[in-house]
């Protein structure tokens, strides 16, 4: 089968059979109440219930429902694992390597997960901390209305732009200038709060008067911001306070993953072979899959949730 799409399925039955069969035991297995059978192959109680505890939260009034649907679900997949098997697919190189692939992210995620639970949750006083260290955010947030350009710069001309950029008093008179040497460039507008933006904006934007522009150079383009007003819209801590615990809580959880990363690292000896040797800076400064995202991504670039 070569279909990425079959390989992965099969993938996640065969996965989903062998965990569950881990850790049985024979007085564990007449203690386990059967919901179905399929050729006498037993579908439990346990499983169902595991089914139904990764389908989320349901209502009382829904559960009985889901019960059915998630049952008539692992029956089928009772059958599609049968077939499979019976064609020794379990044998198959490619669904032998998406199984190992799934069981070494399965329990390396189960181990982060044991660490994680380690974070404390913040205190009040830990939340009293962060609204008074971050007023731009809070007590003194705005919302800033900006005009953006975005220019294609050159090695050639990136210096000039620069130059331009800092001594234009409006977008339009830099947009003329770019037009006058045929330098392409991108526009547009738009209303922005002080928690959607990079904490090193909403500082320059803070010490900024309404109508100035700001460059900001990149590879090959420069992005040209003008500040045309902004507003003040301040945040209660109780508005904040959830957004704040929530931002604490994953922070600490991060600090926690990236800690027990570096004493495993630390701990091992980890080389790159062959063509891989260049590979080791940029490995070991990488955060895999099981840390979660920074905070900051999700807190101060993206928005607080729930302040309004």
């Amino acid at each position: 089968m070569k279909a990425e799409k079959l390989v992965n399925g099969i993938a996640a039955i065969a996965l989903a059979a062998g965990l569950a069969a881990c850790g049985s035991s024979s007085d564990a297995k007449k203690e386990t109440q059967v919901a179905a059978k399929v050729d006498g192959a037993e579908i439990t109680v346990h499983q169902l219930n595991f089914a139904l505890s990764r389908a989320g939260a349901v209502g009382e009034a829904q559960a009985k429902q889901a019960q059915k649907k998630l049952l008539g679900a692992l029956v089928e997949q009772e059958l599609l694992l049968k077939k499979a098997v019976e064609q020794k697919l379990d044998r198959d190189p490619q669904v032998i390597q998406a199984i190992d692939v799934s069981r070494r992210q399965l329990l390396s995620q189960a181990y982060m997960d044991r660490i994680l639970q380690q974070a404390s949750k913040p205190t009040a006083n830990d939340v009293d901390a962060y609204y008074a260290k971050h007023p731009e955010l809070f007590e003194k947030r705005h919302i800033y209305r900006l005009q953006e350009m975005q220019v294609a710069t050159t090695p050639e001309n990136v210096e000039a732009v620069k130059s331009q950029a800092a001594q234009s008093k409006s977008l339009e008179e830099l947009a003329a200038w770019l037009k006058s040497r045929n330098i392409p460039y991108t526009g547009k507008a738009g209303v922005k709060a002080a928690e959607e933006l990079p904490m090193a904006l909403v500082t320059q934007f803070n010490q900024m008067k309404d109508g100035q522009l700001l460059g900001i150079r990149g590879n090959n383009a420069m992005q040209v911001i003008q500040l045309v007003a902004s507003q003040e819209q301040p945040v209660t801590k109780a508005q904040a306070t959830p957004a704040i615990q929530r931002f604490l809580f994953n922070q600490k959880r991060n600090e926690l993953a990236q800690a027990e990363l570096k004493k495993l690292r630390d701990a091992a000896k980890i080389e790159y072979v062959g063509a891989f040797a260049d590979a080791a800076p940029a490995a070991k400064a990488a955060t895999p899959a099981a840390v979660p995202a920074k905070p900051g991504a999700d807190f101060l670039e993206k928005g607080l949730s729930g302040l309004k």
